[in-house]
């Protein structure tokens, strides 16, 4: 079973919003599905903008209490390390998700004809 540890943003990256979750994918999906729960619209927290995959839960509810410690600047930092731009990465979850899955990918124009 996977234990993660994530950090997610609003558009603007005024919040950091430090889960743990067992399902990345699904915990995501609700974030976007259910965006008001935590903020007003306009800081609905999408963006994963970092996360990391532990292998047991103990370790993942150590590191998640120690990430919740952290200061902004700290939790800054974390993720600039590994994630300059401050990019998504639900999207290359999805990726993977559909690698896994065997999706294949066919061209919509074919000029072998």
């Amino acid at each position: 079973m996977k234990n993660i540890v994530f950090i997610v943003t609003d558009r603007n990256r005024n919040n950091l919003h430090v889960g743990l979750s067992a399902d990345l994918i699904k915990t995501m999906n609700f974030y976007r599905k259910m965006p008001n729960l935590f903020f007003d619209a306009g800081q609905q927290l999408t963006r994963l903008v970092y996360f990391e995959e532990l292998s047991s839960e103990a370790m993942a509810q150590e590191r998640f209490k120690m990430i919740n410690q952290f200061t902004r600047m700290q939790k800054e930092k974390m993720i600039r390390s590994v994630n300059p731009d401050w990019i998504d990465l639900t999207t290359g979850l999805d990726y993977e998700k559909m690698l896994k899955t065997g999706f294949q990918v066919k061209p919509v124009f074919s000029f072998m004809s």
